[in-house]
């Protein structure tokens, strides 16, 4: 299975990254003429093709991911093959805009996460090949529809917002007197032990949110602070900025 890489950039790198890591030979991937392209060549010996047209005429899986702007125009004049999958990683962009016929196409919203495996990576429809390429970037998560994908979408800007908890936290503990390695390790795995707990246990979130929200408890403290200050009612204003700016990239 030959995997081809259109547009080089930052969630691109991640991508080819997460594929060196899980093993897929070099050989096994192309790369686009276009941004990191010689970077990642250089790093993990890939090969750089000529053109677009050559990429797409040699790839199996063909990965979009190109700004969302650019995404109809990158495929414009390409021929492709019924056994080809198209999986486009841009925001925002409809199935219906992506003129790859008779190619299937495939939506799918990977994190950076991804090139160290451990990105959930939600993705429409369901086919075969680009489950198999999904797998290798961590957990797979196959939608019902665009409608639920765009939604879904909207994770992609909490992962970043996640981050930006996990800073703010660790610079707080640091400003505090604590060593500043030891606090951004207990941070960040903090993060993802709260995420497990919810992800691998079947029970209500709300049952597992009761137990850590004892009545006159520090948890309770700090989420009474936080509702005046407008939690949750802003974080929900901004997931709907975001899907809105989602849906309106989808609809032009």
């Amino acid at each position: 299975m030959i995997v081809g890489i259109l547009g080089v950039g930052h969630l691109a790198a991640a991508l080819v990254t997460g594929l060196n890591r899980a093993g897929l030979p070099s050989q096994s991937i192309l790369l686009s003429s276009r941004g990191r392209s010689r970077e990642l060549s250089e790093r993990y010996h890939i090969p750089v093709c000529a053109d677009t047209a050559e990429l797409v005429r040699r790839s199996d899986i063909i990965v979009l991911a190109v700004r969302p702007h650019d995404a109809a125009k990158a495929l414009e004049g390409l021929t492709w093959r019924v056994d080809q999958v198209l999986v486009s990683v841009c925001a925002g962009v409809s199935l219906s805009a992506l003129p790859a016929a008779p190619a299937q196409r495939v939506r799918a919203m990977p994190l950076t996460a991804a090139e160290i495996n451990a990105s959930p990576t939600i993705f429409f429809p369901d086919i075969p090949k680009a489950r198999w390429l999904i797998e290798k970037f961590g957990p797979a998560i196959a939608l019902r529809n665009e409608r639920e994908f765009e939604v879904a979408t909207v994770n992609a800007a909490i992962y970043g917002w996640a981050q930006v908890l996990v800073r703010q936290s660790a610079e707080w503990c640091a400003a505090q007197g604590a060593d500043g390695t030891a606090m951004r390790q207990l941070v960040a795995q903090t993060f993802v032990a709260a995420g497990r707990l919810i992800a691998e246990r079947d029970q209500p979130m709300e049952d597992l949110l009761s137990e850590l929200v004892t009545p006159g408890g520090i948890t309770e403290l700090g989420l009474k602070i936080m509702e005046v200050g407008g939690q949750p009612a802003v974080w929900r204003e901004a997931c709907e900025a975001v899907l809105a700016r989602l849906t309106g990239a989808a609809a032009g």
